[in-house]
């Protein structure tokens, strides 16, 4: 006949006291409490192990700290782990084990390293910074410590509602691909099995796409002239012209440094980190640019930037908004941005028929190994400088001679 085992009370283990060898108090169906010599009371669980048919033992904690309710839950868990074919021990095992890399794969972890790869891809510095500020303000507050695993797009599409509420489609936008791009290298690193999120952009409203303001190459000669009357600080003028006749983005026109410049070969060579194609670009530089880099090497040739910033210590370029600031000032809001000043070379130049493939080069739109079948280096730089000189003349010629300061007329003004 089977011995019945009464079950345990509170009162029992309480007055339990410690004997001169350790014993135990079974509760049943496997559970007891070990009463050490030294006074401390363990729960205990002995069960058969399903899978290797051995008598198995595991502790549930000390007591109080686990009830005597909260042990006979834990048995009750384990019975029917047990009936299951399944061994507790190794369950909990396993689920540690998927705890730790949870904790070790949230979305903000799975981020970090997804930005470091796309450093090593060469992405600028601001680029990058860019990155990691619309996570960190809009997604990493919500979603940041969650496990990359149990994120949905149903997670993502409340945290961007309120972005899409006020308006900014486009940084929407930018956001999900981001959040595609981080999920897709989940994919790639075992992480996760599929993108959650590959659809997500069709449930917000899409941007629409406007143009930098900008004018037609007829009107440049009006812009000349109200650079020429402005109020503006000589520097602000040079970064304007320096812009216009180099056919840069803002960002690369205020961030010119010396070192870059190779005056011997007339180019400037601007490095890959600091493109947006992540390649070296190299800008042939007319007689015009020449001229203001010849005005700016007295004001700022003993500092590091080309255009550093108007107060001491001289350490930082120009605002890159300094040029749309002028612009505005001058009467062109609306009508005319910094980066409109690419399109309106690039109208022109196309309208004179200059290769469109070297335009778009010089744009800075295009590997240029992507057009190595075409042109040979050498002639290459040799057809981009007779571009380059045409668009310089071109702006002289706008400023009538006597307005540009980069005009050679202008220079004996200025030098006088």
């Amino acid at each position: 006949m089977a011995k019945i085992i009464k079950p345990l009370n509170d009162t029992q283990i309480k007055t339990a006291k410690p004997k001169d060898k350790d014993y135990t108090l079974s509760d049943g169906n496997g559970l007891y409490i070990l009463i050490k010599v030294t006074g401390s009371k363990i729960w205990r669980f002995n069960y058969i192990n399903p899978v290797s048919n051995n008598r198995a033992l595991v502790s549930f904690g000390s007591y109080p700290e686990v009830t005597l309710q909260q042990a006979r839950q834990r048995r009750e868990e384990y019975r029917t782990l047990v009936s299951q074919g399944i061994d507790p021990q190794e369950r909990r095992k396993s689920l540690i084990e998927q705890s730790v890399i949870e904790n070790n794969n949230t979305f903000k972890k799975i981020s970090d390293k997804w930005i470091e790869l796309q450093k090593s891809k060469g992405f600028t510095n601001n680029t990058i910074s860019i990155i990691k500020s619309s996570l960190e303000n809009y997604i990493y507050p919500a979603l940041g410590d969650i496990p990359i695993n149990q994120l949905k797009a149903k997670d993502f599409i409340p945290v961007l509602r309120p972005l899409e509420s006020a308006g900014k489609l486009d940084t929407v936008r930018r956001i999900i691909q981001r959040i595609n791009r981080i999920m897709d290298y989940a994919v790639t690193q075992d992480i996760i099995d599929i993108n959650p999120v590959v659809r997500m952009s069709t449930v917000f409203k899409t941007p629409i796409t406007k143009n930098q303001p900008s004018l037609p190459p007829s009107e440049l000669p009006r812009v000349m002239k109200a650079l020429s009357l402005a109020n503006i600080e000589l520097q602000t003028r040079c970064l304007i012209e320096w812009q216009l006749l180099t056919i840069t983005r803002p960002s690369e026109a205020v961030s010119a440094l010396w070192e870059e410049i190779d005056l011997d070969n007339k180019l400037w060579i601007i490095p890959a980190e600091k493109m947006k194609m992540r390649r070296d670009h190299l800008i042939p530089l007319c007689k015009q640019a020449i001229n203001l880099l010849e005005i700016m090497k007295p004001i700022s040739g003993h500092t590091k930037f080309v255009f550093p910033t108007l107060k001491s210590p001289y350490n930082k370029p120009m605002n890159k908004e300094t040029i749309n600031m002028s612009l505005k000032r001058m009467g062109f809001k609306g009508e005319l941005v910094a980066h409109g000043f690419r399109s309106l070379a690039s109208t022109a130049l196309n309208e004179h028929g200059f290769d469109y493939d070297l335009i778009e080069v010089s744009l800075a739109h295009v590997d240029r190994n992507a057009i190595r079948a075409i042109y040979n280096r050498a002639n290459y730089l040799d057809k981009r400088r007779d571009m380059m000189q045409w668009w310089g003349d071109f702006v002289e010629q706008a400023s009538q001679g006597n307005v540009s300061l980069s005009g050679s007329n202008a220079l004996k003004t200025v030098n006088d």
